[in-house]
C-alpha cells in the first residue's frame, strides 16, 4: 500500500490540520451536511492524535527505526483515524447533533420546531429566529456606531445578542419598562443616570451565584450602544481587546481577560453569538435574510 493511496482527498482533508479553515467555512454554511462533515473530520484529527499518542506511550524508540518507518506508521495511523471516524454513535454523530441543536436545525435542513416550556404556555422560541430578528431590529443602529467608533457592528450585534439572550432577557426597571441596556453594562459610583436593579448571576472562584445587581438603564438602545463603544474603546482595561479585534476570538478573549464578564467560559459563549450575527449578515447580503 503507497503513500498516495492512502492520502486520498478525503483521508488528506481528515489528517491534514491546514484544511481546518475550509471546514470551519464549510460548518459557518448552517447545514446538516456541512456539520456532520465537520465533525467527521474533527473525530479523525482526534483519533489520529490518540493513537499517536497511544504508540508514543507504548512503543520505544530503537536502534533500527529510520525515518521511512516512521513516516509509514504515521500514515497507518491517519489510514485507521478516517476508516473509525464517523461510525455510527460515534464521536462525530455526538458532535453533529449538539452543534445542530445550538443552531436550531434538524436532518434535513429543516429549523427545529419552538417546544413549549413545561412551566408555561409559552413556545420556546429556536435561538436562530431569536437572533435573527434581533440582528434585523438593531442592524441599522450598529452600523452607525461601527462609522463613528471603528468597532465592527457584527461584534456590537454578538456581544448585544449575548448579553440579552437575543432580546428575550433584557434588563428591566421596577415598573416593567426597558433599560434599553443591551451590554450589561453596571452602573458603578460614577455613573450619573438612571438605575436598574435585577437579580444576575455572578461566578466566585469559577462558581456561579445569584446576587442583586445595579445596571445603568437609557432612554434608548442607540444610547446603550454608544455608551459601550466608549467603555471599550476608552479603557485601558480592555486594550487587549482593541489590540485583537482583528478575530472574533482575539477581541472575546481581551474582553474576558479584560473583566468585562466572571462567567469562565464568556469568550467561548461570545464567540459563538458573534459568529451567529456574521452568519446572519452573510445570508443579508447574499439577499436571504427575510
Amino acid at each position: 500500500m503507497n503513500a498516495s493511496h492512502l492520502l486520498s482527498t478525503q483521508q488528506a482533508l481528515a489528517a491534514d490540520a491546514s484544511s481546518l479553515n475550509r471546514l470551519k467555512y464549510q460548518a459557518g454554511q448552517a447545514t446538516p451536511e456541512a456539520i456532520k462533515e465537520t465533525a467527521k473530520q474533527f473525530e479523525a484529527l482526534f483519533m489520529r492524535e490518540l493513537l499517536k499518542s497511544m504508540r508514543e506511550a507504548t512503543m520505544k524508540s530503537g536502534l533500527f527505526e529510520s525515518p521511512g518507518e516512521n513516516l509509514g506508521t504515521d500514515l497507518l495511523d491517519q489510514q485507521f483515524a478516517v476508516q473509525m471516524a464517523g461510525q455510527p454513535g460515534g464521536l462525530a454523530e455526538t458532535i453533529a447533533r449538539q452543534l445542530m441543536q445550538q443552531m436550531g436545525l434538524k436532518d434535513g435542513g429543516r429549523t427545529a420546531q419552538p417546544q413549549t416550556d413545561k412551566t408555561s404556555a409559552t413556545p420556546v422560541v429556536p435561538v436562530s429566529d431569536a437572533a435573527r430578528r434581533f440582528v434585523q431590529q438593531h442592524a441599522a443602529t450598529a452600523q452607525d456606531i461601527e462609522r463613528s467608533s471603528g468597532l465592527p457592528a457584527s461584534y456590537l450585534l454578538g456581544q448585544a445578542g449575548h448579553e440579552s439572550g437575543w432580546g428575550r432577557r433584557e434588563i428591566l426597571m421596577k415598573d416593567g419598562s426597558p433599560s434599553h441596556n443591551l451590554f450589561g453594562i453596571k452602573a458603578t459610583a460614577d455613573w450619573k443616570g438612571k438605575v436598574a436593579e435585577v437579580t444576575t448571576t455572578e461566578y466566585v472562584d469559577g462558581v456561579a451565584q445569584k446576587t442583586v445587581g445595579r445596571f445603568r438603564a437609557y432612554d434608548s438602545y442607540a444610547e446603550s450602544y454608544r455608551d459601550f463603544a466608549r467603555l471599550v474603546g476608552n479603557s485601558p482595561r480592555y486594550a487587549q481587546a482593541r489590540e485583537q479585534a482583528g478575530t472574533v476570538q482575539g477581541w472575546a478573549r481581551g474582553l474576558q481577560d479584560g473583566g468585562y464578564a466572571t462567567d469562565p467560559d464568556y469568550a467561548a459563549k461570545l464567540s459563538r453569538a458573534i459568529n451567529t450575527t456574521l452568519q446572519l449578515q452573510r445570508a443579508a447580503d447574499a439577499g436571504k435574510l427575510s
